[in-house]
This record gives C-alpha cells, sequence and structure tokens, in this order.
C-alpha cells in the first residue's frame, strides 16, 4: 500500500549527532515536494521544538513547520495534564525540557512534587538523583520521559535518560511511567496530530528498541534504517522484522508498494 503518513525519528535517521545524513535530508524534502503529512517524533527531550527547527534549518539544510516536529517532552506535558494530579514537579534534564514544563504552568518543587520528571541530563549530580529518589517516595508520579539507554553521537554510544531511569528505578523500587518511544502515549499523540488512521501510517527510524518497537507494538508499519543505533549484522536476529530495512532512506519508493 501507499502510506499516506509518516512519523520519523531525528537522530541516527535523518541526522547523526552533529553529523549529516544526506540522504535523510533529503527524505524530508521529498515527503515535502509529495505534500504527504509527516510528524518528526523525537524521544529528545534536550531542546524545546523551536530550538529543533532552528537546528534543522541551519545544520541540516531542513525547513520545517512547527507543527511537525513532537518531541517527548510534550508528549510529557501532555500526559501530565491529563493526569490532573498538580501542578508542581520536580525535573531532571536540560534547558528544553524545563523550560517546557515551566511554561505549561508546573512550579519547581523539590521537596513534595505532584511529579518527577526524568530525562536526559548531562548535568547529572548525585543531588538531583537523591531529590528525585525521595519524591518518589513520597508519592510523586515517576514519570521517563524516553526509556532510550543510549544516543548515538559522533563520539560514540553516550549514557541516555534510559540509564538513569534505570538508576532511580533500583533506588526507589518503583518503576517509571514511560512516555516517549516505543510506548503508547507519544504514538497515540503523534498520530493524531498525523491526521491519518493507524494503519495508513508508517514509523521510520534507526533504533529497533525505541522507533522500530514504537511501530510494532502499537500496530504502526515500520521502516528501519541501518544509518544509526540498529546495525546490518543485528537485523537477522531481530525477535520481530521490521516491514521495510534500508541501508539508506534513498532507496525509500513512495509509490505503490
Amino acid at each position: 500500500m501507499t502510506y499516506k503518513g509518516y512519523l520519523i525519528d531525528l537522530d541516527g535517521t535523518i541526522y547523526k549527532g552533529k553529523d549529516r545524513i544526506p540522504a535523510g535530508e533529503d527524505f524530508v524534502k521529498r515527503l515535502q515536494e509529495r505534500q504527504l503529512p509527516y510528524i518528526l517524533v523525537t524521544n529528545n527531550t534536550t531542546r524545546t521544538p523551536k530550538m529543533v527547527q532552528e537546528m534543522l534549518a541551519t545544520s541540516f539544510n531542513i525547513k520545517t513547520p512547527l507543527e511537525t516536529i513532537y518531541t517527548a517532552t510534550l508528549a510529557t506535558i501532555d500526559y501530565m495534564n491529563d493526569m490532573k494530579r498538580g501542578k508542581t514537579a520536580y525535573v531532571i534534564g536540560e534547558t528544553g525540557l524545563k523550560k517546557a514544563v515551566a511554561e505549561a504552568g508546573y512550579r519547581e518543587d523539590s521537596e513534595n512534587p505532584a511529579y518527577v520528571v526524568v530525562g536526559l541530563d548531562t548535568n547529572l549530580t548525585y543531588e538531583k538523583l537523591t531529590l528525585a529518589t525521595l519524591a518518589i517516595q513520597k508519592g510523586a508520579v515517576f514519570i521517563g520521559t524516553n526509556p532510550d539507554l543510549n544516543i548515538p553521537t559522533e563520539r560514540g554510544l553516550l549514557p541516555g535518560a534510559g540509564a538513569i531511569l534505570f538508576l532511580l528505578e533500583k533506588a526507589t523500587r518503583v518503576k517509571p511511567i514511560i512516555i516517549g518511544k516505543p510506548e503508547a502515549v507519544i504514538m497515540n499523540k503523534a498520530l493524531d496530530r498525523l491526521g491519518v488512521k493507524r494503519h495508513e501510517a508508517i514509523m521510520v527510524g534507526d533504533n529497533y528498541l525505541t522507533d522500530i518497537t514504537a511501530g510494532i507494538k502499537n500496530d504502526i508499519a515500520t521502516l528501519l534504517v541501518t544509518t544509526g543505533f540498529t546495525k546490518p549484522e543485528e537485523v537477522p536476529a531481530l525477535p520481530i522484522q521490521p516491514d521495510f530495512v534500508l541501508s539508506s532512506l534513498a532507496e525509500w519508493d513512495f509509490d505503490e508498494r
């Protein structure tokens, strides 16, 4: 079938760290030329959607409307708003996450917050972990923006938000509510934004554990591109095969399949 909407990962798929993936850039431009709807769905919480938009334009030659960018941060805030547990939060994360949570009307509270929200924090300290642990033990809702154990960069695979969540889960004996890929929260919200039916969409990404599993778990077709996290030699042993596997997005045919 011809897919009517595309959910697309960013890091490792459209670019890799600070490095360009020309076929990824061209993939977005081909979608735009065909006027096919797409949402850039990223587990990255270190940047606001506006920051992502500016980075794509300045570093990767991709001009895309702000409404096409849906981050795990936005999905986290949507989830918190739906829960209606209170408007206080303690956040471990970068500027993008903290700013977005504050702008959504949540006051920072490190003593007795309604929510503890944990994303990637490159300035993580023992004190931050301590405050989060104590707040969760007091009953705060423990939310993880995304489960990525590693993030692909030009330096290699670095510790991701999932690694921080794993530590806090062990310290508190409380499992976090995961918002980002591969969980349903971000996928359902992204599908709503995309405006097509589930069977008409396809999830495109480089990471089997997050991107492709997100499609498999949520009944969405999948396209794995081996330009990032999951390597070509790993594909034969994957427990459930993606619908499509490519070494480059330049190989993708948008027409009838």
